[in-house]
């Protein structure tokens, strides 16, 4: 096995600071959000359904409904975990789920009216934590 060369341990050092960015980054948000009855990884899922066009969204599409599958790689959760969430989610009044109109075995998500609320509400709070926190990392390294 090759040794390490200078090169590689700054890949490494670099990569593990990106890591602690990131971890911080999300014990914060979660701190933040905490409050108002939700998690980091919570936030991303109604953050998803809430600002970005579904991938099979049409110019007429006026409510953005996702497949869980399609979340999945959005929100980095197993599909198990994600499940589990969304479950969360949904006794919680923020998002609703029904079959997929044109795959059966497909899981459709869609945020209601409490989630799109709750959303606009902690948006400026999960945006001004990635502002304070990611300040001064897009060029790091």
């Amino acid at each position: 096995m090759a040794a390490d060369t200078p090169a590689d341990d700054r890949l490494e050092e670099r990569w593990r600071g990106i890591l602690a960015v990131h971890a911080r980054t999300m014990c914060e948000v979660d701190r933040v959000l905490r409050p108002h009855g939700l998690g980091a990884s919570d936030f991303e899922v109604l953050d998803v359904l809430a600002s970005d066009p579904p991938p099979t969204a049409t110019s007429a599409d006026t409510c953005r409904i996702y497949r869980v599958q399609d979340l999945v790689g959005r929100v980095h959760l197993s599909q198990s975990a994600l499940s589990r969430l969304i479950s969360r989610l949904e006794r919680d009044g923020l998002v609703e789920r029904s079959a997929c109109t044109e795959d059966r075995r497909g899981v459709a998500v869609v945020l209601t009216r409490r989630g799109r609320e709750l959303h606009a509400e902690v948006l400026p709070l999960q945006r001004r934590v990635l502002a304070r926190m990611l300040r001064g990392t897009a060029g790091a390294g």
